[in-house]
């Protein structure tokens, strides 16, 4: 199954070869669910395995707690 020519995924600031690395996409209104706006997410390691698809809101969300190092460990 191909990808969808339209998604531009973009790897993370913080990857680094060989390490933990996410790429994200937004999702355009003719590609996204119902016109809304949303974010997929995936590995960049296994870029044909699952994705996360965050609305737009939870997407806003999920990026001010990872940049407040919610998920950090300490």
């Amino acid at each position: 199954m191909g990808e969808d020519p339209r998604l531009a995924w973009r790897r993370s600031s913080y990857s680094t070869s060989g390490e933990n690395c996410v790429e994200v996409t937004i999702l355009a209104s003719e590609v996204a669910f119902q016109g809304r706006g949303y974010a997929a997410v995936r590995d960049s390691k296994d870029p044909e395995g699952p994705k996360l698809i965050l609305e737009g809101q939870a997407w806003r969300d999920l990026r001010h707690q990872i940049k407040a190092g919610t998920f950090d460990r300490r």
